[in-house]
């Protein structure tokens, strides 16, 4: 589903990645660890071209994403929810969720009524400012935003963070949940070792920009 090889990236002269090698596959999570610092939440912004790539590669079913605009990422099936959510405070639920819908490759404008499913609070406020929200519902928003382009994978920055425990409970079992019913791969950064154990077949651990460790 996703593969990464050799894969360098930073920020000008300040190399952050040095070579990282890691493969995703269909239907499995993976949670990605490691202290702050060692260059977790770069890799996820240099998979979706953010941050560019210095040199490696980047692949998404078997096609090279390496070098290709954030927004043809997005449209490939690369979804990302980033750490600190990057909700549009100043639009609606549904307006939110409906930019998610602008990444998909088959031009659907319909949000997909599994999201209001699972979350049932974002159908109660659809017309609320999502400004307006509690930290955990914002959390919630986030994710089913980058749902919304019907991604291939799912990449999450620290989702856990600033959010009461029921409801990185619930996150931790929606995970297990879109995998088991969608063809979706997830790739997770996180600290939370509750929701590491709850949501994730695997882990990876990651220092000074390199995996070092992994596991079950």
């Amino acid at each position: 589903m996703l593969s990464i090889e050799k894969l360098k990236s930073g920020y000008g002269s300040i190399q952050v990645l040095n070579g990282v090698d890691l493969k995703l596959g269909d239907r499995e999570v993976v949670a990605l660890m490691g202290r702050n610092g060692m260059g977790k939440t770069t890799l996820l912004k240099t998979l979706m071209g953010i941050v560019d790539a210095g040199s490696g590669s980047v692949a998404l079913d078997g096609i090279d994403i390496t070098q290709k605009p954030t927004y043809e990422i997005a449209r490939m099936g690369l979804g990302y929810v980033p750490q600190g959510r990057g909700i549009f405070d100043k639009l609606t639920v549904e307006e939110n969720l409906r930019m998610g819908l602008r990444a998909r490759s088959d031009g659907s404008d319909e949000i997909p009524a599994y999201l209001f499913e699972t979350f049932p609070i974002l159908d109660e406020r659809r017309k609320q400012l999502a400004g307006t929200m509690s930290g955990g519902q914002k959390q919630q928003l986030a994710i089913s935003r980058a749902l919304c382009s019907d991604p291939k994978v799912l990449l999450l920055d620290e989702p856990s963070e600033g959010i009461q425990p029921n409801i990185v409970r619930e996150i931790g079992d929606f995970i297990k949940q879109l995998i088991e019913e969608r063809n979706i791969a997830v790739l997770i950064v996180e600290q939370n070792i509750e929701l590491v154990e709850r949501s994730a077949q695997r882990y990876i651990m990651m220092e000074k920009g390199q995996i070092v460790h992994r596991g079950d």
